[in-house]
């Protein structure tokens, strides 16, 4: 699943592309993708309209158009290409964004877990889903303070904690690993049992783990790549995450898998005590 460096990394992908260029025509084949409005409307918002720049929050991307913006969520495998407009529509291409250039932009989804939703411009955060969203790392006010705060009564496992978009905004499962390796605690320790100081190393590890991802243009992992020509490289630096019988980076020992909160979780049990 893309995650906040994935989904960083095809914005700025989509940035140097297509920003300036005017929609021509809007074709929707699964419309179910659209929330809030039927396919012709969502069609006439865009077509003549220009892309103005492109945003992001958490794993949310925002087109910025006159008036309205397009906010979209890629969810599993949701994926963009860019083709010329001769080029036939592939299986599992639901939505496909024309220019005046005659390149298309084509939204890509196996699962059609996907989204998207126009919004008048300046209400995109007020947005269900995203107004509950917690604070991204990259923020001054993500502090020890905010982390503690979110998680110093609760008795769920730290790493379920991590992985909820309210209390993060962004992180998954993949990075919630090695934020929890960096900051030496175990992902099946109760949020209550969390101290100060370890919030304060897990918002410091939250800010290094992205800023180097996103620097590594994401992760490469199963089924999911940023298809814009970019490959992430994050993957080839993982400490724990898919690293299961491997001797530990740091002490030696063996890297073990469980499950928290149903997810996947890779640990030393050596050094996350």
């Amino acid at each position: 699943m893309p995650e906040l460096p994935e989904v960083e990394t095809v914005k700025e992908t989509l940035k140097q592309q297509i920003v300036g260029k005017t929609i021509a025509d809007v074709t929707v084949i699964y419309g179910k993708l659209i929330k809030n409005q039927d396919a012709e409307s969502f069609k006439q918002a865009l077509i003549g309209n220009t892309l103005r720049n492109i945003g992001r929050y958490g794993k949310y991307l925002f087109f910025h158009f006159a008036g309205v913006v397009l906010i979209v969520h890629l969810r599993m495998e949701g994926k963009f290409f860019l083709k010329p407009f001769s080029e036939p529509y592939q299986k599992h291409e639901h939505i496909i964004f024309s220019f005046t250039d005659q390149s298309t932009l084509r939204y890509h989804d196996v699962r059609k877990f996907g989204t998207m939703e126009i919004v008048p411009e300046g209400t995109e955060m007020e947005v269900e889903g995203i107004k509950k969203l917690g604070k991204e790392p990259f923020g001054s006010d993500f502090t020890d303070s905010y982390i503690y705060d979110k998680i110093y009564k609760s008795t769920r496992p730290i790493k379920s904690l991590l992985l909820d978009q309210e209390i993060v905004a962004g992180l998954g499962n993949i990075y919630v690993d090695e934020v929890l390796f960096l900051s030496g605690l175990d992902p099946r320790r109760p949020g209550k049992d969390v101290s100060r100081i370890e919030a304060g190393m897990i918002a410091k590890n939250c800010r290094k783990v992205l800023e180097k991802a996103i620097n590594l243009g994401g992760t490469t992992i199963r089924s999911y790549t940023s298809s814009l020509g970019v490959s992430g490289r994050f993957q080839n630096e993982l400490n724990v995450h898919t690293r299961k019988g491997l001797p530990c980076l740091k002490c030696g020992n063996s890297i073990e898998k469980t499950r928290v909160g149903g997810r996947g979780t890779y640990y030393c049990p050596s050094c996350q005590k």
